[in-house]
């Protein structure tokens, strides 16, 4: 059977479960119709076991549906090559903040190749890597429905979170990237490799334009040193979930471990760029862990690639409170040295429209020393609706605009696929 058919069984035996569970619950009270329960229990009973069933089926037909890694990668290569009147694009970082890079930039060109963080250990993400020794897949799962159709049922299928149930607080993604990985494992392959064919097969599923790496396929975690707030006291945390946990400020971050090995097609992917996004993202858990792989900033530091930091239109608490867009560059510059950008990219508009408590990341002072070292171009990136957020739309424009300039070098760029 189709993975469309499994699909359908799936999502029905979540619907008849959420009926059940809440007609049992509404019915506690209710004593006239008691009578009625053990009907809506063997009805839960059986509705549980129709989504185990129908998931393990899925994941298995889909696997099932590819021949080998081998052939799959090549497949995305050969797609790539396809797309070779494309400007190239890379975009580094995670979060919340790449995403809505991701959504923009596939107006302009199907070869994009994200770069995604994987030291995140809260959430689901966190369960499914201290249950099952993989990779996070959080941030991954996020980039990859970035890139693909927004409204198809796949997409929102992919991007659904269980609500009730031992499942509860997981996404569908995240478990259907963690089943791959576990299918494709064997006594003769490492574990990393099966996170790669999980990725390749879940995009190959959801027909993306581009494709999502890690920065590396190495089990790391965050440590960062943090001053208490109303103190000069220095505590270290280990942990993206404990960091933001911590009243106080964000001094400086590192990779545990920290000389890691870059994931290979990520090095090459940046070294073949024509123009490299850097965010918008959390500065300290987002962006600076893709930049500290030692490979991976070595790599911006060769390529020709046009390189473009997106500083955040907000401040985050802990790891941003009151910096300007100048505090993010020099600590950006703190942790991996000055040269690794071009240009800077900053929002310069300030919403009071539904910005509730937002606390916007305010310019650079007019001489500052960055002014002296990079691009800086303002311009109007909020999104209407969640203004502490970028724009999609607004955010691909400007980075577009930032990169006419790279005409006079002999490269295309083309306006955006939709018009």
């Amino acid at each position: 059977m189709t993975p469309k058919y499994w699909t359908i069984l799936f999502l029905l035996g979540v619907v008849v479960l959420s009926l059940c569970l809440g007609v049992i619950i509404g019915q506690v009270e209710a004593s006239s119709l008691q009578d009625n329960l053990l009907i809506f229990a063997v009805a839960t009973i059986l509705s549980g076991g129709l989504i185990i069933i129908s998931f393990r089926q899925l994941v298995k037909s889909l696997a099932d549906s590819s021949s080998s890694y081998t052939a799959s990668q090549s497949s995305i290569l050969q797609d790539v090559a396809k797309r070779g009147r494309d400007i190239s694009v890379v975009a580094i970082g995670g979060g919340t903040g790449l995403p809505a890079t991701l959504r923009g930039l596939k107006s302009y060109t199907d070869n994009i190749t994200a770069i995604v963080t994987v030291a995140d250990d809260g959430g689901s993400s966190g369960r499914l890597r201290r249950e099952m020794g993989i990779l996070p897949p959080g941030d991954l799962r996020n980039n990859i429905a970035a890139l693909a159709d927004d409204e198809s049922l796949m997409t929102r299928l992919f991007q659904y979170r269980f609500s009730v149930g031992e499942l509860e607080g997981h996404s569908f993604g995240n478990l259907l990237i963690a089943a791959l990985a576990d299918l494709t494992v064997d006594e003769n392959a490492e574990v990393q490799n099966s996170l790669t064919v999980a990725l390749l097969e879940t995009q190959r599923i959801l027909n993306i334009k581009g494709r999502v790496l890690p920065a590396t396929l190495t089990d790391v975690y965050l440590t960062a040193q943090i001053r208490l707030a109303n103190s000069d006291r220095l505590i270290k945390v280990k942990g993206e979930s404990q960091i933001e946990e911590v009243d106080g400020q964000v001094e400086s971050i590192q990779l545990n471990p920290e000389d890691v090995p870059a994931h290979p097609p990520s090095v090459q992917a940046i070294l073949d760029a024509e123009l490299i996004v850097i965010g918008p993202g959390s500065l300290y858990t987002s962006i600076l862990p893709n930049l500290m792989v030692p490979e991976i900033v070595a790599a911006l530091r060769a390529t020709d690639a046009y390189k473009i930091y997106v500083c955040n239109v907000a401040t985050q608490p802990v790891e941003t409170t009151n910096y300007t867009m100048a505090d993010h560059v020099m600590a950006m510059e703190k942790h991996i040295g000055r040269g690794v950008f071009q240009a800077v990219l900053a929002n310069n508009v300030y919403p009071s429209r539904n910005a509730g408590i937002t606390r916007y990341v305010l310019p650079a002072p007019a001489h500052h020393e960055i002014h002296q070292r990079y691009e800086v171009r303002y311009t109007d990136l909020t999104d209407e609706e969640r203004p502490w957020r970028h724009d999609s739309t607004k955010l691909a424009h400007a980075i577009m605009d930032l990169f006419k300039p790279q005409q006079a070098k002999g490269i295309l760029i083309p306006t955006a696929l939709s018009s």
